[in-house]
């Protein structure tokens, strides 16, 4: 059935369809979760330790350590290297809070710099000069946005001028490669989130450090337990964020499946590429930096351009009226946050992030799209520009 500008009204695109995914390994899951139950071990344990063990080796890393959530796996970070009140951590505007909210709940300071407008990560040119000027920065926490890796080595660099430790949040970057390198295997600490919509999601809450030091490791694994070392012994303040075991299983689980997903999510941004620029579209897409070897696209991002700028939240409820989920990614930028109202910045401090905020729309990129929604998705963007 099509209406009057001639789109298929029966045609529906969800953001996201968990059920397409879980449902051919629906058995395997219950299966798991059966495992667990019978067992009556739910906390840590065996299966907690076989999926910390399988995901280092995915990242290619030494160390993993589960955790209660992606946001606690940035905070065990911060606390594992010592950062506290009087320091200052350098990170960008343009992310999920957690980034932010993680140095705030460790009682440091944020400090931003912008984002590259290519690749939506940190600007390097920007993070050697804030290191430069300021002796209270003790950490660099960049982010892997979208599911492609800010550009480490760069980073790096900047980071052994002062001796500084950089923590990557990957948390939307599971897989995804930097110069043939995994994401979690790129600086001091990887964070990683399992929120049920990840690539690699769970039945709920979950996240993960991963490291190559074991120093490091080993204090990671008793922050996790309110900084215990031994039976009612506490070395450190720690907190609760222990990674149960049936999430652990269900993720061991999916994990099998993830490198799949990954390349289904690949396979579909090529195609949105492929029909937007066929079509001559006021929108640009996202596109891998020549260092992403491996861009695994947890979101898939459009930009409106031009004189169709301010036309962003139009296009999202034109593409919502017509069937298709989407989502801004991210609508204010951190700097702009009431809550970071005391940080002293103002609109117009980082031009980048702001724009992005005005004009990105988070498109459908599960795995199991069909090339039918991808057209009908695209079609309508463009009935919309016609």
């Amino acid at each position: 059935m099509m209406d009057a500008v001639g789109l298929d009204v029966t045609v529906e695109v969800p953001l996201l369809d968990l059920g397409a995914q879980s449902r051919p390994i629906r058995d395997e899951i219950l299966s798991a979760i059966a495992r667990v139950v019978d067992s009556q071990k739910f906390i840590l344990g065996e299966e907690v330790r076989c999926l910390e063990e399988h995901l280092a080796a995915y990242c290619g890393a030494r160390f993993a350590i589960g955790c209660a959530s992606g946001s606690d796996a940035l905070l065990l970070a911060l606390k594992a290297l010592g950062i506290g009140p009087g320091d200052e951590v350098l990170t960008v505007p343009y992310t999920f809070f957690a980034t932010a909210g993680s140095i705030s709940l460790a009682g440091a300071r944020p400090v931003f710099v912008d984002v590259e407008p290519e690749t939506f990560n940190m600007d390097i040119a920007q993070a050697a000069e804030a290191v430069r000027r300021n002796p209270k920065i003790k950490a660099i926490l960049p982010v892997h946005l979208f599911g492609g890796c800010a550009d480490m080595d760069a980073l790096n660099e900047v980071a052994r001028s002062r001796n500084l430790p950089v923590i990557e949040d990957a948390a939307q970057s599971i897989g995804a490669e930097y110069k043939g390198r995994r994401a979690g295997s790129l600086g001091s600490i990887g964070c990683f989130s399992f929120y049920p919509t990840k690539n690699l999601g769970a039945c709920g809450d979950g996240g993960l450090c991963t490291t190559n030091d074991e120093a490091l490791a080993s204090r990671m694994r008793a922050l996790r337990m309110h900084g215990r070392t031994g039976t009612y012994y506490h070395e450190w303040i720690g907190l609760n964020s222990r990674l149960d075991a049936m999430q652990a299983a269900i993720l061991s689980v999916k994990l099998r499946y993830l490198d799949t997903w990954s390349e289904g999510r690949a396979r579909n941004a090529a195609l949105y590429r492929r029909l937007l620029g066929e079509r001559n579209l006021p929108v640009s897409v996202m596109e891998p930096g020549p260092f992403q070897s491996r861009h695994i696209y947890n979101q898939f991002i459009i930009r409106c351009q031009h004189r169709h700028t301010d036309r962003r939240d139009e296009l999202q409820k034109y593409l919502r009226a017509h069937g298709v989920g989407c989502e801004i990614y991210y609508p204010l930028a951190l700097h702009l946050q009431p809550c970071y109202a005391d940080l002293g910045y103002a609109a117009g401090a980082f031009p980048v992030s702001e724009e992005l905020s005005r004009t990105t729309l988070a498109l459908p990129i599960f795995a199991e799209l069909t090339e039918e929604q991808i057209e009908h998705v695209v079609s309508v963007i463009e009935a919309f520009f016609s």
